[in-house]
Parts: structure tokens; sequence; C-alpha cells
């Protein structure tokens, strides 16, 4: 059984997309509401909470109601298409009205702006999971770790498409003196990255085609289904997979409360305990990213080899210890020593090892026709913890101490562990080829 490379890299292009948006919306949206529109940064901060907030509900909503849906187009790319298309235009309004604001304030366009970026972000709650669904619909469930490895690839390969963008057009050397910048190129370009991703993507995947084939695999390995049928002859989940999907969506939940907490207050932490700039304390993340970027394929092969728990399990405890590491070298120096760079490099090792191995876990306790809903449970999980995480951590590093970041993230990503020696299912099994070749065939 091998995975088709081509095929998963194409549907890739949705995740691509829609990283590449995100990761122009947490840089760009803070500054305009800041330097525009001058909201102190408590507003700010709770305008900038209001994905989080929203993912809660409309991603596992419009995950669910896609595996309903029957168009001939198929189940996600309805969702993909509307989706991408109202986002491309809402998001189009955002620099429109941060100039005009800046050329003549007003606090109708205050309140325009931020109408426009409510709507924006249910445009892209509409088709993320959806989007994310449709990888599973298509693959095999043994191939679904390896998959997942180049999806997150593809979104690693949009955020730094933005990167490359942002900093040829809004350099230092740009920007220097400007009272107002202009991000109206910026967004028109994240766009067109936008719009031609799902259109390669409209073009080239016959998601009802794929889907067919997937439903006749799934239809000879009987076995790969954990679902019973209940008195009334529907399907469910028996007590011990629903068990496991709790400890799982718990783990989850955990290891992100972990994670985020160092992502979102790193730089200020490396500023406080080490004198560290800016620039310099996001380079450690940015090495972080590139540990998890090397990382992703071979994860996926290292999982297809000695099952998902174990990768997770493994990438779980050295995240762990990374934690353990770097709370106590805060303990011992009070200034930054290059060797965190490789600390930060294993960071991301880690958690590629566990990114790329918990969805497929997830969508493995499913049948074919509930994916969407089991990928609503997976984002709510991890949207509800780096929902309170950022909240919960400022907390500590205000009334505690800054030297409290790596241990509450280290506490967390334990507790992960532990829970997640309890998940029974969800694992890989490789099912010797039989029945449809279609997904054995590379073209």
């Amino acid at each position: 059984m091998k995975l088709n490379y081509k095929r998963t890299v194409l549907v890739g292009l949705a995740f691509l997309s829609i990283c590449s948006f995100w990761q122009m919306y947490n840089s760009v949206i803070p500054k305009i509401l800041t330097y525009t529109f001058h909201l102190d940064e408590t507003y700010s901060g709770l305008i900038m909470a209001a994905d989080n907030v929203l993912a809660l509900f409309l991603l596992p909503f419009f995950g669910a109601v896609s595996d309903r849906c029957r168009s001939r187009l198929g189940r996600r790319m309805p969702f993909i298409l509307v989706g991408t298309g109202c986002a491309v235009i809402l998001m189009m309004l955002l620099p429109v009205l941060d100039n005009s604001y800046a050329a003549s304030p007003s606090s109708v366009k205050l309140v325009l702006f931020i109408a426009v970026l409510g709507l924006l972000l249910i445009a892209m709650g509409v088709y993320r999971s959806p989007a994310v669904a449709l990888m599973p619909d298509i693959t095999p469930k043994p191939l679904r770790s390896k998959a997942n490895a180049i999806i997150n690839l593809m979104g690693a390969v949009g955020g730094i498409l933005y990167l490359l963008i942002t900093s040829l057009l809004y350099s230092s050397a740009r920007v220097a003196g400007l009272q107002h910048v202009n991000y109206l190129l910026l967004f028109a370009i994240v766009a067109g990255i936008m719009l031609l991703a799902v259109a390669i993507l409209f073009a080239t995947t016959r998601e009802r085609k794929l889907a067919a084939e997937m439903q006749e695999w799934e239809a000879a390995h009987p076995e790969a289904n954990l679902a019973v049928k209940d008195e009334s002859g529907n399907e469910q989940l028996p007590p011990e997979v629903r068990r496991s999907l709790g400890f799982l969506l718990a783990s989850i939940a955990l290891w992100f409360i972990g994670y985020n907490a160092i992502e979102t207050w790193f730089t200020t932490f490396a500023d406080k305990m080490w004198g560290m700039a800016l620039g310099d304390a996001a380079l450690c993340l940015t090495i972080a990213t590139a540990g998890a970027i090397v990382s992703y394929l071979p994860v996926g092969a290292v999982a297809s080899r000695i099952g998902r728990k174990k990768t997770i399990l493994i990438g779980v405890s050295l995240l762990s210890a990374c934690f353990l590491a770097g709370y106590l070298y805060t303990l011992a120096r009070s200034t930054f020593h290059p060797a965190l760079f490789l600390l930060f490099f294993l960071v991301g090792v880690a958690w590629a090892s566990i990114n790329v191995n918990s969805l497929p876990m997830v969508v493995e306790m499913c049948r074919g026709s509930d994916i969407g809903k089991f990928t609503g449970y997976y984002y709510t999980a991890s949207m509800a913890a780096q929902t309170i995480t950022p909240i919960a951590a400022g907390w500590i590093l205000k009334h505690v101490s800054y030297k409290a970041l790596f241990l509450y993230s280290t506490i967390f990503v334990a507790l992960a562990f532990l829970t997640m020696s309890f998940v029974r299912h969800g694992d890989s099994k490789l099912i010797l080829k039989r029945g449809l070749e279609a997904f054995d065939v590379e073209d």
C-alpha cells in the first residue's frame, strides 16, 4: 500500500491557503488595531482572541454539516470554494477601511472594520474543518499519518510564502518614517495565493470519485471500522472507543496548553529574563518551526512503522524534557546561551511527532461519514486550549514569576503523557493489499 503523494500535495493546497491567511492575520491585524485605530492592548487582545472563541463553535459545526452535504461537487468542496471566495472578498475590505481611517478617522469606520473582521472569521470557519477533513476522506486509514505530514508541510510552505513576501515588501528600509503603512498589496497577494491554491485544488481533485473509491476500500476492509451497530441498526462507537477518544482529546488540549503558552509568551519571557531583543527571541521560535518542518515526513514514516501512539508518546516525552531543561536553565542562568538553539530545534521535532499523528488518531476512530465532525472535535480541543492558556499563563507570569513559564508548560505536557497512556484505539495498522488498487497508484 502506497500513499499517492501527488494527490496529497494537491489536497494540501487548501491548508496552504489557510496557513498563509492566518500567518498574515496574526501578524498584521494587531498592528492595524494598535497603530491605525489606536486601541489599547486589552481591546486588541480581546479582538484577536475572537478567532479562537468562534472556532470553538464554528469548526465542529461546519465539520458536521459538511459530513451531511450531498452536492455534485462532493461533501467538502462547496465549503472550501464558498468559504475561500467570501474570505477573499472580506479580507480585501480590511486594508481599504484601514487606509480610509488613517486618512480620515471615524468611529463608523472602526465599527465597520470590526464587523468585517467578524464576518471574515466566520468565512474562514466555514471551510477550515471541511478542508482538513478532505485528506482523510480520500486516504486509507493506515496512510493518514504520512499524508498528514505532507498536509502540515504544505501549511508550512504557506506560512513561509507569506514571510518571504512580507520581508520583501515591508522591510525596515521600506517602512521607515512612514506615518501609516499601506497593507493593500500584501492582502492582495495573499488573496491571490488563496484563490490560486483553491483553484488548482478544484481543477485537479475529483472529490466524489475519490470518496467513492475510499468507500469501496472501507467496504473491502471492514476491520478498519471501529463503529458497531446498535439495536436500531445505527452505527455507534463502542464505549471503550469513546473512552479512548475522550482521553485523546484531553491529551490534545493538554499539550496545546503547554506548547501554546511558550508560543504566546516566549518573546516577552526572553526580554524579561534574558534581555533578548524581539528579533533574537523570534529566532528561537523560527528554529523550532524549522525543526518541525524537517521532521514532518520522517515522523510520518516512523509512525507507519512503530505506530502513532508510540510516536506521540516519544514526542510528548521529548517536549516535556525540553521544557523542563528550559526551566532548569532559567533557574541557573540569567542570559541566553546559543546552545538553547538546539533545545528549540528539538522542541520542533517533538511537536512534529505529536502534531502529525494526533488528527489521524482522532479520525481513525470514526466511520467515513463522520470525518468532518471528528475533525471538529480535534479543533474544539486544540482551540479551547489556545483560548485558555494565554490568559492562564499570563496570570502566572504576572502574579507568580516569569521563571514559571517553562515549568507551566512542562506540567501540562507531562499530564498529556499520562492521559495519552490510556488511549487504546486510533493507532495505525498496516493492512495488506487487497481490493482496490487505486490507492497504490502514484500518478
